[in-house]
């Protein structure tokens, strides 16, 4: 038996060189300029220095990024062009523990403050540390006989359950 000598069919267009949904969602060089210098140093970890070679940040970012702006499921990635799902969230839960957000926000604020300014005199804060009204309570009143359970009512013209309700 030998094996066939089939060709691949030549295409007849090029690729397009970007994909034009995920282009408009990639971070800016202005950004990335900002992120850089927070994100933590990766340290290869394989016993023998080698393993899969990682995928660029900035990748990893402009992925991030796309699944936060568009609000779609971290699955959704592996059918674009920018990195695989799998890679795109291990590295943002990186991200998160390192406090990567958290900086990148707080460097917002700061060029924020120096373009425009933050009048910081005037700060409101809100919060409830109540619980929710809905939630229930340790000691609620407890039902009016031990047999009647939760939605359970008396019966509106019959007596105690189990006695004759006909009368004797």
């Amino acid at each position: 038996m030998g094996m066939s000598t089939q060709t691949a069919a030549k295409r007849t267009r090029a690729r397009t060189p970007n994909n034009k949904t995920t282009t408009g969602f990639r971070i800016s060089d202005q950004l990335w300029a900002v992120m850089e210098p927070v994100l933590p140093v990766h340290v290869n970890t394989h016993r023998f220095g080698g393993g899969r070679p990682r995928v660029a940040d900035r990748r990893c970012a402009d992925a991030i990024f796309y699944v936060l702006r568009t609000g779609c499921q971290w699955e959704a990635l592996n059918q674009t062009d920018l990195c695989a799902k799998s890679t795109a969230h291990d590295r943002f839960c990186q991200w998160v523990e390192a406090g990567v957000f958290e900086k990148l926000w707080q460097a917002g604020i700061e060029q924020f403050d120096e373009l425009k300014g933050i009048d910081w005199s005037f700060l409101s804060m809100d919060g409830a540390m109540t619980k929710a009204p809905l939630g229930g309570e340790k000691d609620r009143t407890q039902p009016h006989r031990p047999w009647q359970s939760r939605r359970q009512t008396e019966f509106a013209d019959r007596g105690p359950r189990g006695s004759d309700w006909l009368g004797d």
